[in-house]
């Protein structure tokens, strides 16, 4: 059994499945800001068009568009600049160490989107379908 040729094999299956993760935090954020579920004191006094409103608009619709892979590496590139925006205005400011400033998520997950920005969806997504 060879586990380089299995994991080559795997490889952009594993990428479509990282992709639909990747879009299904993003989109559980935006339900959080704008729907309040599930209830999140932090996000309780959130309204749509406050700063955090439009993140969570954004979050909510190209995280759709992540999950279903759909216009992927626009999506991911869009939201990418979206996590990168967040951490420079809400973490960075409190502290320049992302384990004391609670910033770590909002870089990985601009690297993960800048990731599927430059690979694309992967061979399960709409995006595959259409070509």
């Amino acid at each position: 059994m060879d586990i380089d040729r299995i994991a080559a094999q795997s490889q952009p299956y594993v990428l479509s499945l990282f992709r639909f993760v990747t879009g299904l935090l993003l989109f559980h954020y935006g339900v959080a800001k704008l729907f309040k579920f599930p209830p999140v004191e932090m996000f309780e006094s959130v309204t749509p068009l406050s700063l955090w409103g439009v993140a969570g608009m954004i979050e909510l619709v190209l995280g759709g568009l992540l999950m279903l892979g759909l216009f992927t590496r626009l999506a991911a590139f869009i939201l990418a600049g979206e996590m990168a925006f967040a951490y420079f205005i809400e973490h960075l400011p409190h502290s320049f160490f992302p384990v004391i400033n609670d910033g770590a998520l909002a870089i990985v997950l601009c690297f993960a989107c800048l990731y599927l920005a430059v690979t694309g969806g992967g061979p399960v997504s709409v995006d595959a379908m259409r070509r």
